[in-house]
């Protein structure tokens, strides 16, 4: 059992949007919790609460209710001057879309110099510090070039760059690989693995990408605003083959005792309205109630 604090914990962790008259809950109370150094992946479809997630770990939102702490910080507790703080020290962001993270009238140099500009460094720590973080993304040669002058690739490292550059302990990225070939995506995840290995960062990637779980170190996936599965990436280093990974999914059960079964199970089952557990000697065991043998009341009349 790991007894240290954790960087990133969540509990029973809930977000409500309110459009209109209605109310949108993106985040169910879900629990999570991320260890200092680790590369993590977060996976959901479309609308399972992932983004959400990811902004309000990096202070862009907040939280409706529950718990969530980032290296020490209740972000609850945060009024607007220190939640201001809170994101520019302590997050650093890579967005799928370069226009969200790049200026594209100033030099690459430049545009990793703002950060420091905007926390108040003085002009030589600026420009020490972004030549170091340019040679840390194999970007020194290309200081003094624009953005229309770089690949795909390139602006997505140069966007590192950037996150870096206020040296925050946590890295988010939004699918940073989403507008990349599959040879440069890989040479990024490289990038965010030398994060946590050479520099001790925590990194969080919301991605749809298949593969991502060859480049983390642990997969969450997300359902209707919970943590529903986790995928554990293990490298088999008495193997005869260099670099060998076998990947584990685990079934999350929450603090409230909530699990949420594989939909495919579901489906193949037919398992729908109520269940029945059944202790058995090594944990239990879960089954439908099957239609032509449930009593009145079973069947809901």
């Amino acid at each position: 059992m790991n007894t240290t604090m954790p960087l990133i914990l969540c509990d029973n962790l809930v977000k409500i949007y309110k459009l209109a008259e209605i109310e949108v809950v993106a985040l169910q109370g879900l629990d999570l919790e991320i260890a200092q150094g680790e590369l993590v992946g977060i996976v959901g479809k479309s609308g399972s609460g992932k983004s959400t997630l990811l902004q309000i770990l990096g202070g862009l939102d907040r939280p409706s209710a529950g718990k969530v702490s980032v290296a020490g910080h209740d972000l609850l507790a945060l009024d607007d001057p220190g939640l201001m703080r809170y994101t520019r020290h302590t997050t650093g962001f890579v967005w799928q879309q370069t226009g969200r993270n790049l200026l594209p009238y100033l030099s690459a140099l430049k545009n990793v110099e703002l950060p420091m500009l905007v926390a108040g460094a003085g002009l030589r720590f600026r420009r020490t510090r972004a030549r170091e973080l340019l040679e840390i993304v194999g970007l020194s040669q290309r200081a003094s070039h624009r953005l229309t002058a770089l690949s795909g690739g390139e602006q997505q490292r140069l966007a590192l760059a950037i996150a870096l550059a206020n040296d925050p302990p946590l890295i988010l990225a939004d699918e940073p690989t989403g507008e990349l070939d599959v040879r440069t995506a890989a040479h990024i995840f490289d990038l965010f693995a030398r994060l946590t290995n050479e520099l001790g960062k925590t990194v969080v990637i919301v991605s749809h990408d298949p593969s991502i779980k060859e480049h983390v170190d642990r997969v969450v996936g997300i359902r209707d605003g919970r943590t529903s599965t986790e995928t554990v990436r293990h490298i088999d280093v008495e193997s005869s083959a260099e670099n060998v990974a076998t990947h584990v999914e685990y079934t999350v059960l929450d603090a409230a005792g909530r699990l949420q079964l594989p939909a495919d199970v579901v489906e193949e089952l037919g398992m729908r309205g109520r269940v029945t557990i059944e202790r058995v000697a090594d944990g239990v065991v879960i089954r439908s109630i099957a239609v032509e043998g449930a009593t009145g009341a079973e069947r809901g009349a």
